[in-house]
């Protein structure tokens, strides 16, 4: 496996949406904000507990033990020189860095969950989930907001970022983290866009037409190669004589969209239509501004919105939707602690 690393650490605040932040910042952060000040002080665990009880009276002791635990360990337990990970849901791509600082309280970060931030030195490379074993991505696919990584699967990933992807390994535990169950809802959602974005570019627009026909719209698929201005017209009527008119574009490819993209797309849209942009790689920041201030309104789907637009709608999917993303209801206690 060659030679023994340093410790490797997921860290992931809000759910993965700080991605960007991360790295724009330079940083790892976590949120908390009612314990985060005196977290960064060295606080112990009781003290921590006591305080997060305080403030939160209905949450069961297990589950306040599991956030304590979390920021205790990002503030006591990583350390400078540490390798770090974390995850963009949105692009389905992980980044990797090596822990410069010690952790501090930032008073002004608690609206990007970032109260108490560690500097980073990040990586330029960025590595696609699809490049990894799927015991390794079920091992970063912990719900956890900290958690330390089996040295198998920071051997993989370091080696896919070198292009140099090494072959399944079995997975090294860390012991004693959390009851498995507690993971089983996120490892399932990430293996649905999985599943999802090996669809080719076709059956992705079958499948956002499919979306829309279980939201009770009639659907007109655009054939391939036409020059529509869209991919899809979706409407009551199936015409697009009654209101909503929703018109649809549909990419499906690794690169983010821009502000040029969706400018070209509201160009051509009528002052009542409605705009849904699907892109499963993602939109850049300026694409997001760029759709706030349209006059026409418009909503973006990440491969992360679409797949939950899925979830939400998939009883009421018909057979040629199910057929494109086969998926079966499982259950499970629904006090996990």
């Amino acid at each position: 496996m060659g030679k023994p690393l340093k410790s490797a650490w997921m860290v992931r605040s809000d759910g993965g949406k700080r991605y960007d932040d991360f790295r724009d910042l330079k940083a790892v952060g976590i949120g908390w904000t009612e314990i985060a000040e005196i977290a960064a002080q060295g606080a112990d665990r009781k003290t921590l507990t006591k305080a997060y009880c305080s403030a939160h009276p209905e949450t069961k002791p297990q589950s306040a033990q599991m956030a304590v635990s979390q920021v205790h360990r990002f503030v006591n337990e990583i350390q400078q020189g540490d390798l770090v990970v974390t995850y963009s849901p949105t692009t389905r791509k992980y980044l990797i860095g090596t822990v410069t600082g010690q952790s501090s309280y930032y008073p002004d970060r608690p609206n990007i969950s970032m109260d108490i931030s560690r500097s980073v030195d990040w990586s330029a490379t960025e590595v696609d989930r699809d490049n990894l074993s799927v015991a390794t991505r079920n091992t970063l696919g912990s719900i956890m907001t900290v958690f330390k990584l089996p040295e198998a699967a920071i051997h993989e990933v370091l080696a896919a970022s070198l292009g140099e992807p090494l072959a399944p390994q079995e997975r090294d535990e860390d012991p004693g983290v959390e009851d498995p169950l507690r993971n089983i809802e996120a490892l399932a959602f990430e293996r649905i866009k999985d599943q999802v974005s090996q669809l080719d570019w076709d059956d992705m627009q079958e499948l956002v037409a499919g979306i829309l026909r279980a939201m009770n719209y009639k659907t007109q698929v655009s054939p391939p190669g036409s020059d529509l201005g869209r991919d899809i017209l979706a409407s009551p009527d199936g015409f697009g004589f009654e209101q909503p008119r929703i018109v649809v574009e549909v990419k499906h490819r690794k690169g983010t969209m821009g502000s040029q993209d969706l400018r070209s797309f509201l160009g051509g849209r009528h002052k009542d239509d409605r705009g849904l942009y699907v892109s499963t790689g993602g939109f850049t920041k300026d694409a997001r501004y760029e759709a706030d201030r349209s006059s026409v309104p418009l909503t973006l789907w990440t491969l992360e919105e679409l797949t939950k637009a899925l979830l939400d709608n998939y009883e009421q999917t018909d057979s040629r939707t199910r057929a494109l993303v086969s998926l079966r209801t499982f259950y499970a206690p629904a006090d996990m602690g």
